[in-house]
């Protein structure tokens, strides 16, 4: 939770929340033939040193490609700076989305638990745990500079057992999986390190990669970050692979009298290659969603395709999605054979 609401974004910019009270005029304007909405807006500020302060902003008076239109009880993000004079200019910057954001934390929350019952209280409980080691470890940790593949595997190791173990409960399956979920993600950062090296990868395709590299005076490994971001990233999936697979495995043991470990084995991958095909699908559906933008780009661009994948903000997105779906396919053999070996005996 940020202090009293108020960020301070650079020497004499600061930001706050406040709320439209009133729309003073609005209209069309033109720039260079093109017609744009101008509204002249009334303010309250909601927090920081000017609460209660009416301010006067004017929205659309620069030429603009996108405006957005304000409305009356909407509560926004103002920040104030200063010109070359020194004279106080206030403009919106954004929406205040933290209302929309806790009622669906709260639906989530109320779901997880009412369908999941103690299950779905504990997964919770196992993301919070998740969340605790990111922002207590792994990103303090990466920000003072420390080795981003070291961090991750011991921020790995950290959440695998603790939060499969408070989702899943003790026993055997679970065991399985965790062990399955670390043998497959070591296996996950070698591709991954070995392609962003065969790929010459920087890591810093994105704005945002850039921005943090010139904050960091240049000082700072970009590409074992992109490593980092990938073996974090198929973490969150291994859940799912491994605790499946585990879980066919000691149903098919239980259900028979004298298990074989061959046909065992056999039966359980027949399932897992229908979760790796589902997978596969899902992955590809999965990215297309979140790219939507980027793939409209490219229906009319006169670049051949070839020079497209080429480039490196795609480059990275292809090892991304590959290596961390090649780390899930491989985690199925490799939960199959563990829970094959190790529940048969057991049995």
């Amino acid at each position: 939770m940020a202090a009293k609401n108020v960020w301070a974004q650079e020497n004499t910019s600061v930001s706050f929340e406040a709320k439209i009270e009133k729309v003073d005029e609005e209209k069309q304007i033109e720039f260079e033939g093109q017609k744009q909405l101008y509204q002249k807006l009334e303010v309250r500020i909601l927090n920081g040193d000017e609460k209660n302060n009416l301010v006067t902003i004017e929205n659309g008076k620069e030429a603009l490609a996108n405006v957005t239109k304000y409305e009356i009880g909407q509560k926004v993000i103002v920040t104030k700076d200063e010109d070359l004079s020194g004279n106080e200019l206030y403009s919106i910057t954004d929406f205040v989305r933290r209302d929309s954001l806790w009622v669906l934390g709260i639906i989530f929350v109320i779901l997880t638990v009412l369908i999941g019952k103690w299950k779905g209280i504990m997964s919770i409980l196992g993301m919070v745990f998740t969340f605790v080691v990111v922002f207590v470890y792994l990103l303090p940790q990466l920000s003072a500079g420390a080795n981003p593949i070291l961090v991750a595997t011991v921020a790995s190791i950290i959440i695998i057992p603790i939060s499969f173990y408070m989702a899943h409960g003790v026993s055997q399956k679970t065991t399985v999986a965790i062990v399955s979920s670390i043998i497959a993600l070591f296996a996950t950062a070698i591709l991954s390190l070995m392609f962003i090296s065969l790929g010459r990868l920087t890591g810093l395709s994105s704005e945002e990669a850039g921005m943090f590299l010139v904050q960091r005076s240049g000082n700072f490994n970009m590409k074992g970050l992109l490593l980092c971001g990938i073996i974090i990233g198929a973490l969150g999936v291994l859940d799912d692979i491994t605790i499946a697979q585990a879980a066919v495995v000691t149903e098919l043991i239980k259900s028979s009298e004298k298990p074989k470990g061959r046909v065992i084995y056999r039966q359980a991958m027949n399932v897992g290659r229908d979760h790796i095909s589902s997978m596969v699908n899902t992955l590809v559906l999965a990215y297309a969603g979140a790219s939507l933008p980027l793939l409209l780009i490219f229906i009319n661009n006169p670049h051949s395709f070839g020079e497209i994948i080429n480039y490196e903000f795609m480059a990275e997105e292809i090892v991304r999605t590959l290596v961390g779906s090649i780390g899930l396919i491989l985690a199925v053999p490799i939960t199959t054979l563990i829970a094959v070996n190790w529940i048969r005996k057991e049995k």
